[in-house]
């Protein structure tokens, strides 16, 4: 069992390992639309633990370019261990 913590308000959510991030994102407030990976609305920023999460997918990399500190929650599975976001 991983964790999700939302920097803004502190809120810790506990995610089964290889869950999607999505829906606990999208309770906490970050904007969905396409779910796809190729709007960009759901963009966040990891402040931790970004090795926690899956790999980059394809959409992440046409959308987001550079591997970097953002990434699609939409994208995204916890593997385990703790996530740090802030979107």
């Amino acid at each position: 069992m991983g964790k999700l913590i939302f920097e803004h308000s502190g809120e810790e959510k506990e995610i089964p390992d290889g869950e999607p991030i999505a829906s606990v994102c999208e309770e906490a407030g970050v904007p969905f639309a396409c779910t796809e990976g190729v709007c960009g609305t759901c963009v966040i920023e990891v402040v931790e633990g970004m090795e926690n999460l899956t790999s980059f997918t394809q959409e992440e990399k046409d959308f987001l370019g550079d591997e970097g500190h953002e990434r699609l929650a939409c994208q995204c599975k916890l593997r385990g261990g703790c996530v740090k976001i802030k979107f």
